[in-house]
């Protein structure tokens, strides 16, 4: 069991039967009363985002979460199968619980995958990746306001904002956890 006095970024714990993951906490001290701390709790299975207080002294479980390392291999249909490198068992996981994430998976990408009793929920993708811009319309000479940008496509079929000097067929990194570009790669 956790005590408050737990709490950080990143702890995963069991809340009304669900995982959640905390993203922030606060603790509060204030002049009259006893102390609390206020979080923010993400659902591992849904995405939802809830707003807990919890009082000096309560008691949370820990969420009987396994975090394994497991190659992305290919997508059949409304699935992507992930490879465990070390026992070669297969796991398949809907596009559904993946979500957005499925964007940024290109083929041999190791990534965490968080299996919460037993059953595949979520995975932890890099921090960034890079990618192959198949499309994207030539930058117009004399647009060069500041910050301006424009629409690229890439090779996992995802959209993102680029610089205008950017161009098709150059590989680019972009961050994982919020979708935008980061820079060019040279190769």
């Amino acid at each position: 069991m956790y005590e408050t006095s737990d709490i950080r970024n990143g702890l995963k714990i069991e809340f009304d039967g669900q995982p959640y993951v905390v993203t922030y906490f606060q603790f509060v001290k204030p002049g009259k009363g006893t102390a609390f701390t206020r979080t923010k709790l993400k659902s591992l299975t849904s995405g939802n985002v809830l707003d807990r207080t919890f009082r000096t002294g309560e008691k949370l479980q820990p969420a009987d979460i396994e975090e394994r390392e497991m190659q992305y291999i290919y997508p059949e249909g409304n699935m992507r199968v992930f490879m465990d490198t070390t026992s070669f068992e297969q796991v398949m996981i809907e596009d559904s619980v993946l979500a957005d994430d499925a964007r940024w998976l290109i083929d041999e990408m190791m990534v965490r995958v968080l299996f919460w009793n037993g059953r595949p929920i979520n995975i932890e993708l890099p921090n960034f990746v890079e990618l192959e811009i198949t499309y994207c319309e030539p930058g117009v000479k004399g647009n060069t306001a500041t910050g301006a940008t424009k629409t690229a496509e890439l090779s996992t079929g995802a959209s993102v904002n680029v610089p205008l000097f950017v161009e098709q067929g150059e590989t680019i990194k972009i961050d994982t956890r919020t979708g935008e570009y980061v820079e060019r790669v040279r190769k």
